[in-house]
């Protein structure tokens, strides 16, 4: 698959293509080149098997939507395709094909997003219906985008330039189609108030001097991160209003690869992982100064003498005085190996996972006052044919001593709602979705039904029960 970064290559099992965590990382979807598999990451001490798909092969794009059946599935060997499953009952739900390689897919409870070079689609998700066709956006090779999994902020983030680091964030919450049927005329001017009202873009945000290597949004949708190709400065954006929030810095170090940014449920920390042996963990938290008749600190007068000094200095020094630092790191025992982070609540402790190409998935303990080196406590093998048991067994005597940690009153991830498939919808018909797509996209046949494939089965899973900041 041409312009999309896989994890099959050197140093990784053969079978292994792409992995990726679920909105709330209560889940790792891997795909592999005999169709995909689900793992729950809900235990430290063991990583069982949800599900083993092998419904299509060379599995490059697998999505589970929360801790629901539904899972999106795309393959090598039909990338135009994207194949929605309920995997519990093992049926297809729909499938749509698009007019070029979908990138990438983002999921939440209200949308259903689908990145290809040069457009992106918005779906409903409760019914699979096209609403939104954005056309003619820049060049996006890799597919980036991000979808916040907010039931009342669905925004979604796509590089706005092919040359900058700009980030266009766009309203996926609110998109009425307008009516096919009326007059071209009346159409257009439906669009037009469709384009500036609802679903429109919220803000273009100047994040970075060079093109956007990754977004993401911390959970309530109030915050988004990013991070540019040169992967040395990270920052931090409060949404809608796309003002600057944290500027951190990775390291001096440029050109680096960064593969993945998540925040915490609770957005006090945010993790990076690249193509480097090191992850960072930053923390999102404004240093108050002193207050009045406090005796200072000597690192307190030095810190106010930099802001002072600062003042006077080029606004490229003075702007790398001003970023923090990673307020905890791990170090990997790999280097130039893609990898995905993510910070987790699991067994009511705050946890690192990091899933490597090299087919483990690596979990650590993390000091929420002290910060620093994080702790490994487990490492798990994705694929158990791969196993050495000699290995096994040395990582077992040396993880057994830092399992047995004290609880923490670390807020548990919430439950999700499901859901459930009808008979699967496979013809498709070129056609225009609102009025504004061009020749060549390809609608899905249930777009012009009376009939459309409902997902409704709430009393499965509870539903959803946001929690605040």
């Amino acid at each position: 698959m041409e312009d999309r970064e896989t994890f099959d290559g050197p140093g990784g099992p053969r079978d292994l293509i792409s992995s990726s965590f679920n909105q709330d990382t209560t889940s790792l979807s891997v795909g592999t080149k005999s169709g995909y598999r689900l793992f729950s990451v809900t235990s430290v001490d063991k990583m069982d098997c949800i599900h083993e798909g092998a419904e299509c092969p060379d599995v490059y794009i697998v999505e589970r939507l929360f801790s629901s059946s539904l899972v999106v599935v795309v393959s090598l060997s039909m990338p135009r395709r994207m194949n929605v499953y309920h995997f519990k009952r093992g049926t297809e739900i729909c499938n749509y094909s698009y007019s070029n390689n979908i990138l990438s897919v983002r999921l939440n409870r209200q949308r259903l997003v689908v990145c290809l070079k040069e457009s992106v689609y918005i779906h409903n998700i409760k019914d699979m219906k096209l609403l939104k066709t954005l056309l003619n956006i820049p060049h996006n090779p890799s597919g980036l985008c991000a979808l916040s999994v907010s039931h009342g902020n669905s925004y979604l983030a796509y590089p706005g330039s092919q040359t900058i680091g700009e980030i266009m964030v766009y309203d996926a919450s609110n998109l009425v189609r307008p009516d096919i049927q009326t007059s071209s005329a009346t159409a257009a001017i439906q669009v037009s108030l469709h384009s500036t009202t609802q679903g429109s873009t919220v803000t273009m945000i100047p994040a970075h001097d060079s093109p956007l290597a990754a977004l993401t949004f911390n959970a309530s949708g109030t915050k988004l991160a990013s991070a540019s190709e040169r992967g040395t400065v990270i920052r931090v954006f409060t949404i809608p209003e796309g003002q600057r929030l944290f500027e951190f810095r990775r390291g001096m170090k440029r050109y680096v690869s960064i593969s993945s940014l998540s925040f915490s449920s609770d957005a006090q920390f945010l993790c990076a992982s690249s193509n480097t042996e090191t992850v960072h963990i930053f923390k999102l938290e404004h240093h108050s100064p002193s207050r009045e008749g406090e005796c200072p600190t000597w690192g307190a007068y030095v810190g106010k003498m930099f802001t002072a000094a600062s003042t006077y200095l080029p606004s490229q020094v003075s702007d790398i005085m001003h970023q923090d630092r990673a307020f905890a790191t791990v170090r990997l025992n790999m280097f130039g190996l893609k990898n995905i982070c993510a910070l987790a609540t699991v067994q009511k402790l705050p946890r690192l996972l990091v899933a490597s190409s090299d087919g483990h998935i690596y979990i650590y303990n993390i000091d929420t006052q002290e910060g620093g080196e994080c702790v490994l406590v487990r490492k798990h093998r994705l694929f158990e044919g791969d196993k050495e048991p000699q290995e096994e067994q040395q990582e077992e005597e040396e993880l057994e001593d830092r399992r047995s940690l004290p609880p923490s009153n670390s807020p548990s991830y919430a439950a999700t709602v499901a859901l459930p498939s009808t008979p699967p919808s496979s013809t498709t018909l070129t056609g225009y979705s609102d009025g504004v797509a061009k020749k060549g996209d390809v609608i899905p046949q249930h777009e012009f039904t009376k009939g459309p494939v409902y997902l409704d089965d709430e009393n499965e899973f509870p539903p959803v029960s946001n929690q605040s900041n």
